[in-house]
């Protein structure tokens, strides 16, 4: 299948996103940065000093500049966190402080192999090294500020020169009082290597920058910033912007299961949109934001499994999200008119699993591989099964895709005839059935211990149970992104011995949970990273809550149509998660020869002083 491949290769770009995001922004604490830069000011910088001058009289003056370094560090760290860039959410003061940390990592090589080469050759080497260790802080911090920064410019020059300038102070008062002409020999050096420090870095970023305009359109910085911008400080406004620009209006479906007794009971709601691409950006959150605003509108549980359909239709901002939500909540304003149901049927081949149960004239209709792996199916089989159930007199079908199962391989290689085929089998089976008056109750339960990075969503675990006659159904919905292999059926026989005849494990595929932990995936499916006794736990008192709550019920079928709602495809994601890993690529390509022009040039320069 097409879309099971592109959905493959989406995923995989993904991650690779996720993987390089990540890496940028794992620091230390607070204190452990200030710590290590304490150490490396006053025990590097200082003792070693001390060791060239190789006098004991010189010891405090060479502490005393490490201390000033440190000090110095320290004063810019804040004054950048607290005056430059005290609204940018990105570098907090440990993102500041850790920056520093890194640019004595880089700095520190070249002081020590100055003060080898200077106890060998002379006081100049060590001050010459020290100077180039200068120039490639400042062209290493210039580069971050001017890919990350969304202040200008002018912030990301005054970001980039406090720390290293500030130190480079510090030494030139140092070697004046060692020498009185060397200040006033070595400022003119210091200014220029400056300015050839920040052209340099404005070039690279530049360089990287057009790649994105010439093969998508679509500046790379700007968006690497706005990936930032999610990763750091989940701020989805900025990444949501270029999906609103690239995104095409399109009619969204949605299908939903309402049932009634005194009041609006439950429902099961079935929206054409994939909960994608990742974390909070666009659809990723609609299901729990869909569940919850429902439950406001009508005071009962509401599910949100997953549709028949792939990545094809990720909604392109929470502005879209709230034009589907609104148009649902809309449209379920009606008293349900059917009080009759079949009993839950289900069949097999012994690789795909249908079942099925009938409402009035409405079938509600889901696929599941489990043991095997379930991913997304294609939206045609959707419309094969809508046929059939047309054939059998079903007026309103809802097609779900289970998503309960996921293995090491995610191939799936399963015929859409051969599932309509089976199917239909199922149709045809739960319409032979007798309709019968039924009961519903639902509950909801949100566990504490289970995160975003265990692989659980806001919307937590809602349970639907149907009573037909004498049997007992219980649809369990998670708000998770599939399932480890096995675990379904896990529940399956935990809810049998508790006393249901039938049941059936969803989850929503909800992307708020990926790209929140590192790994091959970026996620935790549900199962893997959770207690899985105290998952089951938890749905068990779910189903017992929803079974306490039966009532006589009627229910109907809607299937509604929110015109021009903007959706942005696999293609279009696949572009924006992999342009970044591209420009890296680049950048990759074109650092040495920039750079070491860059340096070329310095060591000229510094050779005449």
């Amino acid at each position: 299948m097409a879309a099971l491949a592109s959905d493959k290769s989406l995923n995989k770009s993904m991650n690779i996103a996720v993987k390089h995001y990540s890496s940028l922004f794992f620091l230390p604490s607070s204190k452990k940065a200030l710590g290590w830069v304490a150490l490396f000011c006053i025990g590097v910088v200082g003792f070693s000093t001390f060791f060239l001058l190789g006098s004991i009289d010189k010891l405090a003056i060479s502490l005393l500049l490490g201390t000033s370094l440190f000090a110095l560090n320290l004063f810019f760290d804040y004054l950048l966190r607290n005056m430059v860039l005290r609204r940018d959410p990105v570098f907090t003061f440990r993102r500041t402080v850790g920056l520093s940390l890194f640019c004595w990592v880089v700095w520190l090589p070249l002081i020590i192999l100055g003060v080898v080469f200077g106890a060998a050759f002379g006081l100049w080497l060590w001050i010459r090294f020290c100077l180039l260790g200068f120039c490639a802080v400042l062209t290493f911090r210039a580069v971050i500020f001017f890919s990350v920064l969304s202040a200008g410019h002018l912030r990301a020059t005054v970001a980039s020169l406090l720390q290293p300038c500030g130190c480079i102070v510090a030494f030139l008062f140092f070697w004046g009082a060692l020498d009185t002409f060397v200040f006033i020999q070595l400022l003119p050096f210091v200014v220029v290597a400056a300015v050839l420090c920040l052209a340099s870095a404005l070039l690279f970023v530049s360089l990287i920058d057009r790649q994105g305009r010439q093969v998508y359109g679509i500046p790379s910085m700007p968006l690497f910033k706005a990936f930032l911008l999610n990763w750091v400080a989940d701020l989805n406004a900025p990444l949501e912007g270029f999906l609103e620009k690239l995104g095409e209006d399109v009619d969204i479906e949605v299908s939903f299961l309402k049932f009634d007794a005194s009041k609006p009971k439950a429902a099961i709601i079935v929206p054409l949109v994939h909960p994608g691409p990742f974390k909070n950006i666009g659809s990723s959150v609609l299901p729990s934001l869909l569940k919850s605003g429902f439950e406001r509108a009508f005071d009962c549980d509401a599910a949100i499994p997953l549709g028949i359909l792939g990545h094809e239709l990720d909604l392109a901002s929470q502005k879209q999200n709230h034009k589907v939500i609104d148009g649902v909540i809309e449209s379920a304003k009606f008293e349900s008119p059917n009080e009759k149901a079949t009993s839950f049927v289900r069949i097999t081949d012994g690789s795909a699993s249908v079942s099925c149960q009938v409402f009035g004239k409405a079938a509600f209709v889901s696929f599941t591989f489990a043991p095997k792996t379930t991913e997304d199916l294609p939206q045609e089989l959707g419309h094969l099964v809508r046929e059939e159930a047309l054939k059998l007199g079903l007026t309103c079908t809802i097609v779900v895709n289970a998503h309960n199962s996921i293995t090491e391989s995610a191939e799936m290689n399963e015929n859409v005839y051969a599932l309509r085929d089976l199917a239909a089998g199922c149709l045809n089976k739960a319409v032979a059935s007798p309709s019968m008056y039924f009961k519903t109750g639902a509950a909801t339960v949100y566990p504490e211990e289970f995160s975003l990075k265990d692989g659980m969503g806001a919307g937590g675990i809602t349970v639907i149970v149907v009573k037909v006659e004498k049997q007992k159904t219980a649809y369990v919905v998670i708000d998770g992104n599939n399932m480890v292999s096995m675990l379904r059926e896990k529940i399956l026989s935990a809810l049998e011995e508790a006393g249901f005849d039938e049941s059936e494990v969803f989850t929503t595929d909800t992307h708020s949970v990926s790209a929140t932990v590192l790994g091959k995936r970026g996620y935790h499916p549900v199962g893997e990273a959770m207690d899985q006794e105290k998952l089951i736990n938890h749905i068990k008192a779910a189903a017992f809550a929803a079974a306490a709550d039966l009532e006589s019920s009627k229910v109907t079928c809607q299937r509604v149509v929110i015109p021009k709602v903007k959706v942005i495809g696999a293609d279009r994601i696949h572009s924006l998660t992999t342009l970044v890993d591209m420009a890296l690529r680049r950048a990759k390509r074109i650092v040495v020869p920039i750079f070491a022009f860059e340096a070329f040039l310095l060591i000229l320069f510094l050779a005449v002083l």
